[in-house]
């Protein structure tokens, strides 16, 4: 239904989706900036940190497109919206991930999939024929993993209903780290987004791997392609989340 009417306004729906891109292509602008200073940043070359960019980028757009209306139930559950959907035939979680699909989001994953192919025009991967199997499990274990982190986040909003802006700091802010190399943050950071909030098996550990490079940590080899492990276990525990803010809503009466 959603995307039938935003195919209704076709001219509104491109020019959408063009800013979503143009303003997608502002937070590479910032990296292309840096490197007209430096030739290396923490020990990474341009395309190398290309490479980082584009997975993350691609892996929340993905999320986005799919789950980016789970920001907006807490405004659903102030204006009593939400007992709508607890009464229809269909599981909560796929009504509101369908709630205001916005097709114009394509945008997003139009312009980092761009930089993927530019970024891997110029970087030799390790692994041979593996690697770009491992390339592309790493975008989809990426994107569950985020997808995991807006159910959580969506889950949270039952509880504290003004906590947008706490789920964008994991899944923007989440993105904007992992779009540069672990090199340049203390390693008490990149701890936390390995064993805290396993961040980084969205794209650190395989994209270290595919370019030859010991992650800081020196965890296990394996560990680089536990990535679609981590992301099943985030998702089993955003599922149990978000039963439990199921359980925790009240009904407005309304």
């Amino acid at each position: 239904m959603w995307v039938r009417s935003t195919m209704v306004y076709r001219a509104s729906f491109v020019m959408l989706a063009v800013g979503s891109f143009a303003t997608s292509v502002l937070d590479f602008v910032a990296i292309m900036i840096m490197f007209s200073h430096v030739d290396v940043l923490g020990g990474f070359a341009f395309r190398e940190v290309a490479l980082l960019y584009a997975t993350s980028a691609t892996s929340l757009g993905l999320a986005d497109l799919l789950l980016g209306s789970f920001d907006r139930i807490g405004t659903r559950v102030r204006d009593g919206t939400m007992d709508t959907m607890l009464v229809r035939p269909v599981p909560a979680l796929a009504q509101v991930a369908a709630d205001r699909f916005a097709l114009r989001r394509l945008g997003r994953i139009g312009q980092s999939v761009l930089v993927l192919g530019w970024a891997l025009s110029g970087v030799e991967l390790a692994g041979g024929a593996w690697a770009p199997l491992l390339l592309a499990v790493t975008v989809l274990s990426g994107t569950a993993i985020f997808g995991a982190v807006y159910v959580v986040g969506g889950a949270f909003q039952f509880v504290a209903q003004d906590a947008a802006e706490v789920q964008n700091s994991f899944t923007y802010g989440g993105a904007t780290l992992l779009e540069y190399p672990p090199t340049v943050f203390a390693k008490d950071l990149v701890r936390g987004v390995t064993f805290v909030i396993p961040l980084a098996f969205v794209n650190w550990l395989p994209v270290l791997r595919l370019l030859g490079r010991d992650d800081p940590l020196r965890l296990p080899g394996w560990a680089d392609f536990a990535g679609p492990a981590v992301a099943a276990a985030c998702c089993a525990l955003a599922g149990l989340a978000w039963r439990a803010g199921l359980r925790a809503y009240r009904s407005t009466g309304s």
